[in-house]
């Protein structure tokens, strides 16, 4: 893999989650999307309802990497406290945004009340994220992009966030799909083919343990050049077949 592609990281805040109550499918949503843009995402934390290890982990994500993206604790209730958080981590002050309190106004008009206007508080310094699913805004600041926890709507952030963003070059993935052997049976192959390819990514992904029918591994090859993927999967396709394993290939 390239240095000069960007990475990012991913925070994920809230009680709910850690508690089980609340299932996150949000790291893989980022994931799928930082990965078409060439964005290495290179690690990911998940933390409770707590300013100071929401500020301690921020901090520590957004020293060491390009992009942070954090979901959930945006909203208007008491635990509600991203804001707060990202805003000590800066150093910075609180206020309410006045083209936030003019989205919030025109959404909710009557009914927008002092909880809700607790969503207009943005850093200072920060930009807006959009909103199009309702209406209250996300923003950024600095490398830190905090977004809501809701999926539905985080994904729809995303769309304002990717021009925002620095694109590396994509990675290729090829997969080999081997049947009827165990992970330890290809586990030499596969060391002896990432040490002659430091450049490229080797995985072993089993399934089938457990289960009745098929048992095997996926060994997936990744890479930022097409042509060196393509030339690491004939090769250990070629060594496996030697060694008597059966595996196919697959996009």
């Amino acid at each position: 893999m390239t240095e000069s592609s960007p990475t990012a990281a991913v925070l994920i805040i809230g009680d709910e989650v850690l508690s089980g109550r609340t299932q996150d499918t949000n790291l893989n949503t980022i994931a799928r999307f930082l990965a078409a843009l060439g964005i290495d995402l290179m690690e990911a934390r998940t933390v409770g309802d707590r300013k100071a290890q929401i500020v301690e982990a921020l901090n520590a994500l957004r020293a060491g990497h390009d992009y942070v993206f954090t979901t959930g604790g945006i909203g208007p209730t008491h635990d509600d406290i991203t804001a707060d958080a990202v805003a000590t981590a800066f150093g910075v002050t609180l206020p309410e945004h006045p083209a936030a309190v003019a989205i919030l106004e025109k959404r909710y008009g009557a009914e927008f009340n002092a909880p809700r206007r607790r969503m207009a508080r943005i850093p200072e310094g920060g930009t807006l994220i959009t909103n199009p699913v309702t209406d209250a805004p996300g923003f950024q600041i600095g490398n830190v992009f905090v977004m809501a926890g809701v999926p539905k709507i985080m994904t729809a952030m995303l769309e304002d966030v990717a021009p925002r963003l620095r694109a590396g070059a994509v990675v290729h993935a090829r997969t080999l799909r081997v049947s009827g052997v165990g992970e330890g049976d290809v586990a030499e192959l596969l060391t002896a083919a990432a040490r002659a390819n430091r450049d490229l990514s080797f995985g072993s992904y089993p399934f089938g343990h457990g289960t009745v029918g098929e048992v095997g591994t996926n060994l997936v090859v990744r890479g930022r050049e097409a042509a060196k993927v393509d030339a690491a999967v004939t090769a250990l396709l070629a060594a496996l077949g030697a060694a008597g394993i059966e595996a196919h290939s697959s996009p």
